[in-house]
């Protein structure tokens, strides 16, 4: 979309009736542009309505995967959602878009392109960029993952800890329970309990690794890291423990930090690994 301009740029945020109004824009942009000839179908002259793969009757597609009536015809039912209804309407018809790539001229009576080829990934990717165009001014801040999912923004400069590939020394099972870890905090509506519960995720994967990352990491620093955890209520419980502060903050802070630490722990480490390993050639 290019630069902000002045009101964005002051950080004036989207309500919902703006991101709403934001949202047709953009979802009949992509029809336009037949972003949803595959999922939704097309009118012919000669054979009428064509089903894509949402079936005759996308109404009860919609029924199907969001469990409520009256979603569709999303231009004629937007003005009724809530902002849960918004987010999963998004969240489908990011999974329903694809970009039309090959297909035939139907001349008759000016019918126009029959499109028969199709790329999702393209599809959704574009469709993904304009729509997290606006979502990232709605409210607090939103986006919509690569695995369609809306979660919170994270804040400016974080962006690429939740999104980085994880070490290549990670085991399966610390890679599974990191991603874990990180749904669960970013999640919409996201409580403090499924927060404290994700930096206790996060914590417990450090734990694991311990015995690996003191390879990378200096006494002193490893047992801080645990200090900080197993002090301030987080995966311990008992009356020794500080709990006066506010855990909002704290958990956000805790989380990012664990995130990155974990990070530079285990790129360290690799390093260090293959340091020793030169030098044993």
């Amino acid at each position: 979309m290019g630069r902000k301009y002045y009101s964005a740029r002051k950080g004036r945020t989207l309500d919902l009736e703006g991101l709403k109004t934001i949202f047709k824009a953009i979802f009949i942009q992509f029809c336009d542009k037949q972003y949803f000839v595959e999922a939704l179908g097309y009118y012919c002259v000669d054979l009428d309505f064509v089903p894509g793969l949402a079936g005759a009757h996308p109404e009860l597609y919609f029924l199907r995967h969001l469990r409520r009536n009256g979603l569709w015809p999303i231009v004629d039912t937007l003005g009724l959602y809530s902002e849960d209804d918004l987010f999963d309407v998004i969240e489908l018809t990011y999974d329903m878009a694809s970009k039309p790539l090959d297909g035939h001229m139907h001349s008759y009576n000016n019918c126009g392109m029959h499109w028969e080829v199709f790329d999702r990934s393209v599809g959704r990717a574009e469709y993904r960029s304009e729509i997290n165009d606006a979502l990232a001014d709605y409210s607090t801040g939103f986006e919509l993952t690569v695995d369609g999912e809306i979660v919170e923004k994270s804040d400016i400069g974080l962006e690429t800890l939740v999104s980085a590939d994880l070490p290549g020394c990670f085991t399966a099972a610390a890679g599974k329970k990191m991603s874990e870890a990180i749904h669960l905090f970013r999640r919409r509506n996201s409580t403090p309990t499924d927060r404290h519960s994700a930096v206790r995720m996060l914590a417990d994967v450090f734990e694991k690794l311990r015995p690996e990352l003191m390879k990378a990491l200096t006494k002193k620093d490893e047992s801080d890291l645990f200090n900080i955890a197993n002090n301030f209520a987080i995966r311990h419980d008992n009356e020794k423990q500080k709990t006066d502060y506010d855990k909002a903050l704290w958990l956000s802070w805790m989380f990012y930090f664990y995130l990155a630490t974990l990070h530079y722990a285990t790129r360290r480490l690799a390093q260090v690994t293959t340091s020793a390993g030169e030098l044993n050639e």
